[in-house]
């Protein structure tokens, strides 16, 4: 069974972020970047799908030769080829991506699935999966924790509100997954040398540079701790008492 995995390069959880002085892109001059946590998850499940299934695992991206960082880190998880498809954007909206992608997967050999992450970790679109499904005419499913694979069809698990939904769809086909879908392995001193001097296989894209404009970027407003004052000596015991009934503690 072939995968095919799509991941994004985006910058490392818990950095600071600053902006441009012109506050429409991210200043990356002093960024670690990584990939999502959900794209993580592709990874090291469409990995296990290969050796379980003697397939192979493949991992794709779009943009400039700097996020072939990322592609040699999901080869160091036990990814078997990597491409990167050119974009003359560094971080191209999803309509673009999308088209990339397709185009890619025009040029390469078939894929029984294609896994995206649900949405990406700092954009959050949430839609290039579903662009990609819809242009190939693939079934696609997105929230997906759980993959079950037979001879000609998937059957993904995702979560609902009311329980738990299970979808069937015949090969090949898309997904979206939600981190949570397995615990993702840490590459190993082996993965790493191989993924160091494993070629990357790179495609001309499509030249569009999709539908949206940035205008401005903003940092949302910080969270600051207030301290309340509930009352002085014996006054202040009935607002005590209920503020430990609002947390449960007392009945």
């Amino acid at each position: 069974m072939d995968v095919l995995v799509c991941v994004k390069r985006v910058p490392a959880v818990g950095a600071e972020i600053l902006l441009t002085p012109d506050a429409t892109a991210i200043d990356t001059r002093h960024l670690g970047f990584t990939i999502g946590p959900h794209e993580e998850c592709a990874v090291e499940e469409a990995v296990r799908i290969a050796e379980r299934t003697g397939g192979s695992a493949g991992v794709l991206t779009v943009g400039p030769p700097e996020t072939e960082e990322q592609l040699r880190y999901a080869l160091s998880m036990g990814a078997d080829h990597a491409v990167r498809v050119e974009s003359p954007e560094t971080d191209p909206d999803p309509e673009a991506t999308a088209a990339a992608v397709t185009g890619a997967l025009g040029e390469l050999p078939p894929y029984d699935l294609v896994l995206f992450g649900e949405a990406s970790a700092d954009a959050g679109h949430a839609q290039v999966g579903f662009r990609v499904a819809c242009a190939l005419r693939r079934p696609v499913v997105g929230g997906v924790k759980g993959i079950e694979l037979g001879r000609e069809t998937v059957t993904l698990r995702r979560e609902s509100p009311d329980g738990v939904e299970v979808h069937e769809a015949p090969l090949p086909a898309v997904a979206a997954v939600l981190e949570g879908l397995n615990l993702p392995r840490y590459p190993t001193i082996k993965g790493r040398l191989r993924a160091k001097k494993a070629p990357i296989r790179v495609l001309d894209g499509p030249g569009t540079t999709g539908g949206l404009r940035t205008l401005r970027l903003r940092h949302r407003p910080e969270a600051r701790a207030q301290t309340v004052v509930l009352g002085r000596g014996a006054a202040a015991a009935p607002a005590v008492v209920d503020v430990l009934a609002e947390l449960g503690i007392v009945p």
